[in-house]
């Protein structure tokens, strides 16, 4: 247990001089200083590193925040932990408080998927099931309040726990942008990164404010739809290809007459089956019609 091994502590007089971290695992996202029940001394030295930051925690109340460097413990540096304890002529007496540690780098590739189908709105194709998946890099930028939403009482917050409590997040925000944007489920199924790169931002500000995260990058790697689907998304890639339907069922019928082959009953095989195209496509995007209108 890397996150284990690397705590450590200097008590003098059952009272804590150093507090430091080092994470070897390289997997721990929060990490709660083991104090063993001893108080912390006045002139404590705290040590984060780059990549850190420390987060006391007095009696459930958020209080000073340190960032990377070598930190002496005194009134003037945790002004709103003085504040919390009361100290009257400033801090002279050992105290207990929780430190926890956060690694603060960006981590990278992190798995979001929908574990069962979402269902969108289409202007298209009207109520669509969906899944999909992909990746998402994050860094920690609140300490506080991801904290208090993710870590909770937690002694410890690996990568791997991290990543199963943001995956139903995750989808549950990424659906909900989805649907805001009123993105059709033809973009969403055929232009992963562009997609990926315009919901990063309504993403991010929803994860920032919520959970005190930041993300680097949000990836769709797939969108896949029930078969009913993706044979209309073919249909509409075949009118795409078609052009003017009109102009191809009269083009089907001038070659049918320039031929000469089949005759009469030749050229109404070409109708009927231009008929039936032209009724299978007024099917599929009668609903888009109407919304145009």
């Amino acid at each position: 247990m890397g996150w284990l091994e690397g705590a450590k502590h200097v008590v003098k007089d059952e009272l804590i001089e150093i507090i430091e971290w080092l994470d070897s695992s390289r997997d721990t996202l929060a990490y709660r200083f083991e104090d063993h029940d001893h108080e912390i001394k006045r002139g404590a030295r705290l040590i984060v590193r780059e990549s850190q930051a420390a987060q006391f925690v007095y009696e459930g109340q958020y209080a000073d925040l340190f960032q990377p460097g070598l930190h002496t413990l005194t009134t003037a540096n945790i002004p709103v932990l003085t504040t919390l304890k009361g100290w009257k002529y400033g801090f002279e007496s050992p105290f207990k408080a929780e430190v926890y540690f956060l690694t603060t780098r960006l981590f990278a590739g992190n798995k979001w998927g929908t574990a069962h189908p979402v269902l969108l709105r289409d202007a298209d194709l009207g109520l669509v099931r969906a899944r999909a998946f992909g990746t998402y890099d994050v860094r920690i930028t609140a300490p506080a309040l991801f904290l208090r939403e993710i870590v909770g009482t937690s002694p410890v917050l690996g990568l791997e726990t991290f990543a199963e409590t943001m995956r139903a997040r995750i989808v549950s925000v990424f659906s909900e942008m989805l649907a805001v944007a009123a993105v059709p489920i033809i973009d969403a199924a055929t232009r992963y990164r562009e997609l990926g790169r315009a919901l990063t931002e309504p993403i991010n500000a929803v994860l920032s404010s919520t959970y005190g995260l930041t993300l680097g990058q949000f990836v769709i790697e797939n969108v896949s739809v029930p078969s009913e689907v993706e044979a209309a998304i073919d249909k509409r890639a075949s009118l795409g290809a078609i052009g003017n339907l009109d102009e191809y069922v009269k083009l089907k019928l001038a070659d049918s007459f320039a031929t000469g082959g089949g005759g009469m009953a030749k050229m109404g095989a070409e109708l009927a089956a231009g008929m039936a195209l032209g009724q299978q496509l007024a099917a599929v995007f009668a609903p888009k019609a109407k919304a145009d209108e």
